[in-house]
C-alpha cells in the first residue's frame, strides 16, 4: 500500500508516478498550443475548443488522483481509526466541484 506521511507527501508506484506526469506533460503541451494560437492571432472559437481540451484534460487529472488519493490514503486512514481524513475528503471535494 502506498504510503502516505502527515498528508504532506506520498509515495507513488512507479506506474501511477509515469502516468501523472504523462499527463501533465500533454496538459502542458496543449497549453504551450494555445499560447501559440493566440501569438498567431488565431480565430477565437478555435482556441476556445482548444482551451475546452485543456479543462477536460485537467478534470481526467484530477479524476485519476483522486481516485488513487482514496483508494491509498482515505482507506489506509479510515482502517486506522482517523476520522478526520473524511471531514478533509470531504473538503477536498466541496473545493473541486466549486
Amino acid at each position: 500500500m502506498d504510503k502516505c506521511a502527515c498528508h504532506k507527501t506520498k509515495i507513488r508506484e512507479e506506474a501511477e508516478y509515469k502516468a501523472l506526469l504523462n499527463r501533465l506533460a500533454r496538459i502542458e503541451g496543449q497549453l504551450r498550443g494555445i499560447r501559440g494560437m493566440v501569438e498567431n492571432n488565431a480565430y477565437c472559437p478555435d482556441i476556445l475548443t482548444q482551451t475546452a481540451a485543456v479543462n477536460a484534460a485537467i478534470d481526467a487529472f484530477s479524476r485519476e488522483l483522486l481516485a488513487s488519493h482514496i483508494r491509498s490514503c482515505v482507506t489506509e486512514d479510515i482502517r486506522q481509526g482517523k476520522d478526520e481524513t473524511v471531514e478533509e475528503l470531504l473538503k477536498l471535494l466541496r473545493k473541486m466541484m466549486h
